[in-house]
């Protein structure tokens, strides 16, 4: 069983029930959870927390997650943390655009619940995280 006790994942999505899932399946593999509901507070959660992955939805309101990718990158504290866009965009060549703006990684919505922990695994070990 994948096992994620000792890392601390930021999920970041405007919709609660998204966000109370991917914090459900998280926990459930051990990792702690600091959900949030905006790109504006995930910069705010970024000054008092250093996350080991970030898992940042791309369309929100406010700050979408192509601009707080963005701000993350030009912070000293964010600029290396994996950063990975959770997307209902999923048409041919959405993916490589999204990387090519400077995610670590991408996970199509509505997710699959049985393989979206192996995908944040796979996203981890691609990154150097475990």
């Amino acid at each position: 069983m994948i096992d994620f006790t000792g890392l601390t994942i930021a999920v970041v999505d405007d919709t609660e029930n998204n966000l109370m899932l991917f914090t459900a399946l998280l926990e459930a593999r051990g990792a702690t959870v600091n959900p949030v509901q905006s790109g504006e507070a995930c910069l705010e959660l970024i000054q008092h927390s250093r996350p080991d992955l970030i898992l940042l939805d791309i369309q929100m309101p406010g700050l979408d997650g192509y601009a707080t990718i963005e701000r993350l990158k030009q912070m000293p504290s964010a600029c290396n943390i994996p950063v990975v866009a959770l997307t209902a965009h999923a048409m041919s060549g959405d993916r490589e655009s999204i990387l090519e703006k400077g995610f670590s990684g991408y996970i199509a919505k509505p997710v699959d619940t049985r393989a979206f922990p192996e995908q944040v695994e796979t996203i981890l070990k691609d990154c150097g995280t475990t």
